[in-house]
């Protein structure tokens, strides 16, 4: 149709133009509108266009009308169409490709300039305005805008939403009434240009900033902070990290309540006091996490909806505006020991909030279990020190009241013998004889102080002789399993033989047990001690001081001991002892 018309309008236009032009010349008309059919529509058109030119000029115009009398000029005129044709196309062509190639650097310099500005820059917020800057230069607007959110377009205004991973995260507003062509180039190739680039640079600074709220933590914990301010920290930087209007860190109570330890808030938001327990709730993340041990989230607008909104937490939540929450376990050795929550009032938190939270409960667990083994460690010097002082108030105890005695009665034996006549030998030798009896006697008590500081058999013999000497001078009958078949390090000999010393003492004074079972193996480099009796169990390890200083020697050496004692099951312990000759 575009053709025909061309070519009808051409005709009508050199019918009136024959009177005064000569005719041979207006087939100038017919080259125009051929080289624009070409131009616009492409050669296949054109050389139509050619064809039906050449035919309609020699049918209504070249004498005789009214018929088609093709002469040598006239097969010259069609190939004159053809040609023009043929060059006009290939010139558009060309120059089309030229263009596109000339927008394609111009796009490719746009985005290497808005990848400078937005991913070198160190916040994406202070970016934005200079990239769009950038960008209204570009594409020859009077002014282009990033702002952050979604926005609307008005009267002024258009919008085109920009998206991170679907969510829309900023908008580029650009002035009404442009050309099509340029709100096409927006649409199809800059906006998802500059999405990619946000996109990108959010992920950047989001890496960069959890790095560093990361190393800032990591320092604390290294510092040995104390863990309320940890917990603090913990909860502040996710805080800023996830940008949600609430973070806390919960621990859980055997009394099945929880009990915030650090809470940070963006705003004014109504939380309950540091310190105070309350129960733990059904629909709340916090119990969530406390029933499947694992990370979750939940909708409070759904649980708030029927009977479970009765809750007082529930109900501070929905008060608040708090609509969505997630929460990660924080796990200290094997054990669950609480739970770091974020919450949201705007919208559901992204898909990978569970993965970024759970290296910030990894370090609040590095620092629950820092303070745990400062705590232990302090509680077992003051033990040390506490046995150290108490074994020297034995030995001069024993000191005091046997061998020192002992040894005042042997100096007045002797010196009454210095003070006999020779005249009485038989008293004399009586009184030697007493004398010889109270340093044997005093000797004895020596030889039981140095067993108790360090038994002789064990340094002479090794470790099994002398736990089977423990076994003969037991109260409670023990039945011995023992494979070692070496001489140990001495340290790790007397660790053994003094575990097995103390739960013996335990089993005859305080379980009531009718026997005891004591498994010694050697593997590799570790001795595996097992002590077994059939008491009343209900031993706690934090009550006495004996369970206390099998534990205190055995992880001396860096080993383990796990104490289980349930009430009426008996007591077992198992000792894992490195044989190290530190």
């Amino acid at each position: 149709m575009v053709a025909i018309s061309c070519v009808g309008a051409e005709t009508l236009l050199a019918d009136l133009l024959k009177q005064i032009t000569p005719v041979r010349s207006l087939n100038i008309l017919y080259l125009l509108g051929i080289v624009l059919v070409a131009a616009v529509w492409g050669r296949w058109l054109g050389l139509a266009t050619a064809t039906v030119s050449a035919l309609a000029f020699n049918y209504f115009l070249i004498p005789p009308t009214g018929s088609l009398t093709f002469m040598a000029q006239d097969w010259a005129v069609l190939a004159c169409f053809l040609a023009g044709t043929l060059l006009a196309g290939s010139i558009f062509r060309l120059a089309r490709s030229l263009a596109v190639e000339v927008d394609a650097r111009a796009e490719a310099d746009l985005s290497a300039d808005l990848c400078r500005i937005l991913l070198h820059a160190p916040d994406v917020k202070t970016a934005q305005p200079e990239a769009a800057r950038r960008l209204a230069r570009a594409l020859k607007l009077p002014y282009a805008e990033i702002r952050r959110g979604a926005s609307p377009d008005d009267e002024n205004h258009m919008a085109f939403p920009l998206h991170d991973h679907g969510v829309p995260v900023c908008s580029l507003l650009v002035p009404t009434g442009l050309p099509r062509s340029t709100l096409r180039r927006l649409r199809e190739r800059v906006v998802p240009s500059i999405e990619v680039l946000l996109q990108a640079a959010r992920e950047r600074q989001r890496v960069t900033n959890e790095q560093a709220a990361l190393r800032r933590l990591a320092t604390l914990v290294a510092h040995g902070a104390p863990p309320e301010e940890i917990f603090g920290a913990v909860a502040r930087e996710l805080g800023h990290i996830l940008e949600v209007r609430h973070t806390a860190v919960v621990r859980y109570e055997p009394d099945a309540t929880r009990t915030e330890v650090g809470v940070w808030n963006s705003g004014q938001v109504a939380t309950l006091p540091l310190g105070s327990p309350v129960p733990l709730e059904k629909g709340t993340v916090s119990e969530l996490v406390a029933r499947t041990k694992a990370p979750g989230r939940i909708d409070t607008t759904q649980a708030t909806a029927g009977s479970l909104g009765t809750g007082p937490l529930l109900t501070m939540y929905r008060d608040v505006g708090m609509k969505y929450a997630v929460g990660c376990p924080v796990t200290v050795g094997g054990h669950l020991w609480g739970a770091v929550v974020a919450g949201s009032t705007a919208e559901p938190l992204p898909d990978d909030t569970e993965k970024r939270m759970l290296d910030f409960t990894d370090l609040v667990a590095a620092a629950i279990a820092n303070a745990d083994s400062h705590a232990k460690l302090q509680a077992s010097r003051a033990r040390v020190l506490a046995a150290a002082d108490a074994t020297r108030r034995l030995i001069e105890r024993d000191l005091h009241d046997g061998t020192q005695q002992r040894l005042v009665a042997v100096m007045l034996e002797l010196r009454a013998m210095e003070a006999m006549p020779p005249t009485d030998p038989e008293e004399f030798k009586r009184l030697l004889s007493g004398a010889t009896h109270t340093l044997n006697e005093a000797l004895e008590d020596l030889q039981g102080i140095a067993r108790g500081l360090h038994p002789a058999l064990l340094s002479r013999r090794g470790l099994v002789p002398a736990i089977k000497a423990l076994a003969r001078c037991s109260a409670v009958p023990v039945e011995l399993n023992m494979c070692a078949d070496r001489q140990l390090a001495e340290r790790s000999e007397v660790t053994a033989y003094h575990a097995v010393s103390e739960a013996l003492t335990n089993a005859a004074k305080h379980a009531d047990a009718s026997v005891v079972h004591v498994d010694l193996s050697v593997k590799d480099a570790t001795i595996w001690l097992s002590i077994r009796d059939d008491g009343k169990g209900g031993a706690d390890p934090g009550h006495g001081s004996g369970l206390l200083s099998i534990t205190d020697r055995v992880e001396a050496l860096g080993g383990s001991l796990q104490i289980t004692s349930p009430i009426g099951g008996g007591t077992s312990l198992l000792a894992e002892i490195p044989i190290t000759d530190m």
